[in-house]
């Protein structure tokens, strides 16, 4: 999987699950549990205990999911998740060492930011996407719109507070990905171990992105502008 491959792959999917939980097994279970419902991209917070040790065990194990790590903070941080196997890494907000190590690595990255100022630094900096976040707290779809439309040449991520009733409206705002937690990942599914009902939770995020995005009429493309690749909107 290189770092083309898993841009396209976010862009494709467009969800990213996160995974914020209180132990191994925890995260584990939210995985497979994901996988079964169709979405093949984790990223588990670094908050969460054994947080490497979980990468690690999920990319020998799981070789077709996409995971990485999330809340990274530092750079020693982003190697030590790297070497454990991440895909890519996210931050939540703009810290430019951790940036700078997923470039020289190859590693796809998104950092966090929220005013236009933080994204256009973010996309600067080199990040892969920009993860918009907390969204929905700063006027959600309207907002991440306000940023879309004069920033159309970055790929943004709505997260923080996106729900099932919301996704749809980000997509359609141009996100090009969803991050979600709880609304995807209930707490209560986790310590009760259902399976089932983060199932379900994965195919109405998936149906709320593809009929978005028919909805638009739009497809989505990876392109080269100045030697900088960036999705682009073409006619279906």
């Amino acid at each position: 999987m290189n770092r083309k491959f898993i841009r396209t792959r976010i862009q494709e999917i467009g969800i990213i699950p996160s995974i914020r939980v209180s132990s191994q097994d925890d995260a584990r279970f939210a995985v497979e549990s994901l996988s079964e419902g169709g979405i093949s991209i984790a990223e588990i917070a670094m908050t969460t205990p054994g947080a490497a040790k979980v990468i690690s065990d999920l990319a020998k194990d799981s070789p077709d999911m996409i995971v990485g790590a999330g809340s990274v903070l530092d750079a020693e941080a982003a190697r030590r998740c790297v070497a454990a196997g991440a895909k890519f890494l996210t931050t939540d907000g703009l810290i430019p060492e951790v940036v700078e190590y997923a470039a020289m690595e190859d590693v796809v990255i998104f950092p966090g930011a929220l005013t236009p100022t933080e994204v256009l630094a973010a996309w600067r900096a080199g990040a892969d996407f920009v993860k918009v976040v907390p969204c929905a707290a700063v006027g959600g779809e309207k907002y991440l719109r306000a940023l879309k439309t004069p920033m159309s040449q970055i790929p943004l991520i709505a997260a923080g507070g996106v729900n099932q009733q919301t996704a749809a409206g980000y997509i359609l705002a141009g996100a090009a990905a969803l991050g979600i937690g709880e609304a995807l990942i209930p707490w209560e599914a986790i310590a009760l171990r259902q399976s089932g009902r983060i199932r379900e939770l994965a195919r109405r995020f998936l149906n709320a992105v593809e009929s978005a995005r028919q909805e638009t009429g739009t497809r989505i493309e990876e392109v080269v502008v100045n030697r900088t690749p960036v999705f682009a909107y073409k006619e279906a």
